[in-house]
């Protein structure tokens, strides 16, 4: 199993410290941070909780799911691995080569 979890349904009261001390208490976290807007810097309501050891993140997946943090009931999951994103530049930008006219 994965050793980072995705945190949903969060409050906009919670904040990388008290997300943190929420699941410290199934293991050594290496990272929790919530994920913010980048225009308004508000939370988006999600984020994220790495553990060192994936036995702890188990265990904090099976406790937390449905579990109230801060006033709401929080999804606990896998998270699943972003995408690799593409290098830029690319793509032919919607026009397509050779053409004759089309009439």
């Amino acid at each position: 199993m994965s050793q980072k979890l995705f945190i949903g349904g969060l409050s906009w009261d919670t904040n990388d410290d008290s997300l943190r001390s929420a699941f410290e208490a199934y293991g050594e976290v290496r990272d929790a941070s919530v994920v913010l807007d980048r225009e308004t810097g508000r939370s988006r309501g999600f984020g994220f909780v790495s553990f060192t050891d994936p036995k702890a993140a188990e265990n904090a997946m099976a406790e937390m799911d449905g579990r109230e943090l801060d006033g709401r009931a929080v999804r606990v999951n896998v998270a699943n691995e972003r995408p690799a994103r593409g290098g830029g530049g690319g793509g032919g930008g919607g026009r397509r080569g050779g053409g004759g006219d089309r009439w």
